[in-house]
């Protein structure tokens, strides 16, 4: 009978200091400003644009298919700095790359030199807005390849 009475005086405690804990009075939370939180609502809202990755031979000839000494391809926002990269790393990538998650604006496209070093890549300026998407559902940007060993 001890043992009973001991284990309900024990639950009971408990209990008792279980819900004195739960008490909203005594919680202090960070409120942020409305503004912050306007601010990320409207990054949300931002449209983003799916862009594919091809090259311009130095003949002329526009692909999407093939290996390439490519590092990675590089969008570079004129107006803002930022720069969205591939980070594909390395050399001999598959075209067409890809880069989903480019909002609207002008950009410098480019492309990195790969591992083996045996081209080289020029870049081109364009803009990333509803009127370049094709029917794919992507913006295609062509980069001049400048050189090859």
């Amino acid at each position: 009978m001890k043992i009973s009475i001991f284990k309900t005086m024990a639950f009971v405690a408990l209990s008792v200091a279980a819900v004195s804990c739960s008490s909203n009075d005594d919680i202090t939370t960070d409120v942020q400003p409305q503004a912050s939180t306007t601010a990320s609502k409207e990054v949300s809202k931002t449209k983003t644009y799916k862009v594919r990755y091809g090259l311009i031979s130095l003949e002329g000839t526009k692909t999407l298919s093939g290996n390439y000494d490519v590092g990675s391809f590089v969008a570079e926002n004129t107006v803002t700095g930022e720069v969205y990269d591939t980070y594909y790393g390395g050399g001999f990538q598959a075209l067409p790359g890809y880069y989903e998650g480019i909002p609207a604006g002008t950009y410098t496209f480019s492309a990195m030199q790969g591992q083996g070093g045996w081209t080289g890549y020029g870049s081109v300026t364009g803009t990333v807005s509803d009127a370049q998407v094709d029917a794919d559902g992507y913006i295609t940007v062509y980069i001049p390849v400048t050189w090859t060993e």
